[in-house]
């Protein structure tokens, strides 16, 4: 089924990465040109592009960025300075797998090349790209499929074309489930950057889909009301046993759904999924500034106040009922795992 798409993070354009600036949404769009590897790193660190699979296009577009930038036929050391720029895109961020994924990718191809390795460079990063977006689109109806005809819908954070080459995961499905029938859909806040409030339900209006937004702490109310039949999300790493690591309030609405008798569906491409790690409890998770959520009166050295800021956590599989992917759905993955979606 073709879409079309009204919402695009990353834009290769003229030999150049423009990045929506999603912090600056939704009062204002704004796209930042960069040209070098170390400007999409930092835009990488400091969230002007997020989710995992948008993190692994703008990280393979600013390899590509990097060869084309130093390669030069007669410089030996231009390959050195790549691999320099891929590992400060590595230290970007630590969670979501999809970028290192992107970078494995990019730097194999590098090592097979020889001459004139910049259209290679470049053809191999907007085929990383149209090939998420394809997957979304697969994914979108897959989970459609499964929601047959659940009428209340509610997500987390942004999974959406924001957080992808184009589409989305979680967000995806909603897109595919709605243009089916008209659904319920409620987007939580997502504290402490307000990716939902901001992002999400924004996305959403952009595709003429009506939206309702409640307060992190108001989902438990909201299920216990039976207006929710699923929660869907999208994934930064998948385990190979089937646990999570999303956006930090996940493991919360997966125990309130549980409890509730809620469904949760997780939607994410393979690249996600980290078979080298055999639970969750291998995953490494994020730890951002305090100064992102404390108030400025308690920001110095003397206060008594200070603040955790985690930006994932990890869902047990037990509490998760289906991850959909690209090549199929596992039902149950607390049962085997996620290891019949390994091609290897």
């Amino acid at each position: 089924m073709e879409q079309k798409l009204n919402v695009h993070a990353l834009v290769w354009q003229d030999q150049k990465l423009s990045v929506l600036d999603q912090r600056k949404l939704p009062e204002i769009v704004h796209y930042q040109v960069y040209v070098t590897a170390p400007e999409v790193a930092e835009a990488i660190k400091t969230m002007q592009v997020r989710g995992a699979p948008a993190l692994g296009i703008a990280a393979a577009y600013a390899v590509a960025l990097s060869v084309q930038q130093h390669y030069q036929a007669d410089n030996s050391a231009w390959r050195q300075q790549v691999a320099t720029e891929i590992k400060l895109l590595a230290a970007s961020r630590p969670t979501a797998v999809n970028l290192f994924w992107a970078l494995d990718m990019m730097q194999a191809k590098l090592e097979q090349l020889n001459d004139s390795p910049v259209t290679a460079m470049i053809a191999l990063a907007q085929e990383i790209h149209q090939q998420d977006i394809a997957a979304n689109l697969k994914m979108g109806e897959l989970g459609a499929d499964i929601l047959a005809d659940a009428q209340g819908l509610l997500t987390h954070c942004n999974a959406g074309a924001l957080a992808t080459g184009g589409y989305g995961t979680a967000l995806g499905v909603i897109r595919s489930a709605y243009q089916r029938q008209a659904r319920r859909i409620y987007a939580d806040e997502t504290r402490p950057w307000l990716q939902g409030a901001r992002l999400t339900v924004w996305e959403l209006a952009q595709d003429n889909i009506p939206s309702t937004l409640i307060a992190d702490s108001a989902a438990a109310m909201l299920m216990k009301s039976g207006q929710v039949d699923w929660i869907i999300v999208g994934a930064d790493r998948i385990a190979a046993n089937g646990d999570v690591a999303n956006k930090i309030g996940t493991y919360s609405l997966a125990v309130l759904a549980k409890y509730h008798g809620v469904k949760l569906m997780v939607v994410a491409p393979t690249s996600t999924i980290d078979f080298a790690r055999q639970s969750g409890d291998a995953i490494a998770i994020e730890q951002r500034a305090a100064s992102e959520f404390l108030p400025a009166c308690y920001a110095h050295e003397d206060s008594l106040i200070t603040a955790w800021n985690p930006v994932f956590d990890v869902t047990p599989a037990a509490l998760i009922s289906v991850i959909v992917t690209e090549r199929g759905a596992v039902f149950n993955p607390a049962e085997k795992g996620v290891g019949e979606l390994n091609d290897e």
